[in-house]
């Protein structure tokens, strides 16, 4: 469920009532919770968390002209959805994530790679998504980032 908007708070206002609230305390727990030199944005039709070029000017390898993508968040037709890119590149940071879920919330996780679906809002672990906002610095992530990248480029 893509809308055109052009910041978080127009994505927002573009959702049917029932999923404004939802979406605005999901952003507020990461808002709250974000390390500095992170920027949010609207990116792939999703409210998304940048490193701005000001912080990393290499930007996204794939398209340089975007800033490195780190988390999304979006409101898609079935469930609302956390895009986590650190927890798919740090296989510590997953371990962590795993042992920690059950103990936010009676869901079952229902996680790819790096997209956490939540199906019914009251299942959204807020405080738990809240620390694992504040485990990754940008500098983590750009060290992340670029050691996968030159891997990927070496043939390693």
């Amino acid at each position: 469920m893509q809308v055109s908007a052009s910041s978080a708070q127009d994505y927002i206002a573009q959702l049917p009532a029932e999923r404004q609230a939802v979406m605005q305390k999901l952003r507020e727990t990461i808002t709250d919770n974000l390390p500095p030199d992170f920027s949010e944005t609207i990116a792939y039709g999703m409210i998304g968390y940048v490193v701005p070029h000001s912080v990393y000017p290499a930007g996204y390898h794939c398209k340089p002209a975007e800033p490195l993508p780190f988390m999304s968040i979006a409101a898609q037709k079935n469930f609302y959805a956390l895009y986590h890119m650190g927890i798919y590149a740090n296989p510590e940071l997953m371990d962590w994530f795993l042992a920690e879920y059950p103990k936010h919330t009676s869901a079952k996780l229902d996680m790819g790679k790096s997209c956490i679906r939540f199906k019914k809002p009251e299942h959204i672990p807020h405080a738990l998504i809240a620390q694992l906002v504040q485990k990754m610095s940008a500098q983590q992530w750009i060290n992340l980032y670029e050691n996968a990248f030159r891997k990927g480029k070496n043939g390693q």
